[in-house]
């Protein structure tokens, strides 16, 4: 049995998991993951030039919201982990179910149906290519 307060415990293995690649995250996002998901499956893999310039065409809302995230994911690997932006690809990219807004909508003969507005998290995470 380790030594030490279990807190001390789950603090010392939490920093042997530590995620090492880039990566950003948009939470309460205004579109729902289905949604979100279609833009990230068109992405998911590519260079990063590459995916910047997919998204920039891409017709879909969820489109903006994923360039100015792929963006943020390219300034962090370039400031905090000094990788190069030409030898960054797209490692892992998902769209994860935030918190559902409930309205309602008044309808025929006094009745109320409910309008769900859905939000998503939307995580990017980079890599770099092997020479």
């Amino acid at each position: 049995m380790s030594k030490g307060h279990r807190s001390q415990i789950k603090r010392e293995r939490n920093e042997n998991q530590k995620e090492t690649r880039p990566s950003a995250k948009l939470s309460f996002a205004r579109v729902s993951t289905t949604k979100a998901g279609f833009v990230l499956d068109a992405i998911r893999g590519k260079d990063v030039t590459e995916a910047e310039s997919l998204l920039l065409y891409n017709p879909r809302y969820a489109s903006a919201l994923v360039l100015k995230l792929l963006r943020s994911a390219i300034a962090n690997a370039e400031n905090n982990n000094g990788l190069d932006r030409a030898n960054l690809y797209i490692a892992e990219c998902y769209a994860n179910k935030g918190p559902t807004m409930k309205r309602i909508r008044p309808r025929a003969q006094g009745r109320a149906y409910r309008i769900e507005k859905r939000m998503s998290h939307i995580t990017i995470i980079l890599d770099e290519k092997e020479k």
